[in-house]
């Protein structure tokens, strides 16, 4: 019986082309040694650097789009956009419908997506580093 498995690794990698193709060589935790061409790799792995920690460059560079809406008189909607297709939606309310302000309400609901992309990458890098059991 065959059945649909998910998986994270964690592995180095270095770009290689193989037979006139662009892609990389990888080199995983237990020696073993594989290559990928570059889209298949670069779908399927996230670069951490060599910190081994995920940066605010790694969550901005994981939403890839957004989209902001005002509700009401004094509340700001942001809808995040991931790159692999994952939505976040956050919001920022004022107090006075006179104070509101779209911008700053976007940066207010940008800040807990942000908060919530990291969370979300941190687990994936974790997740990588220990395996699932």
């Amino acid at each position: 019986m065959t059945q649909d498995y998910i998986g994270f690794k964690k592995a180095l990698a270095w770009e290689q082309e193989k037979d006139g193709q662009e892609g990389y060589s990888v080199k995983y935790p237990d020696g073993y040694v594989s290559w990928s061409p570059k889209e298949v790799f670069e779908k399927a792995y996230l670069p951490v650097g060599n910190e081994n920690k995920i940066m605010i460059e790694n969550v901005k560079d994981f939403i890839k789009e957004t989209y902001t809406t005002k509700i009401g008189e004094k509340t700001t909607l942001v809808r995040a956009i991931l790159v692999n297709g994952y939505e976040i939606i956050e919001y920022s309310s004022c107090v006075d419908p006179n104070n509101y302000d779209e911008e700053l309400g976007k940066k207010y609901a940008m800040q807990k997506i942000e908060s919530k992309v990291w969370m979300l990458l941190g687990f994936l890098l974790q997740t990588a580093n220990n395996g699932i059991k």
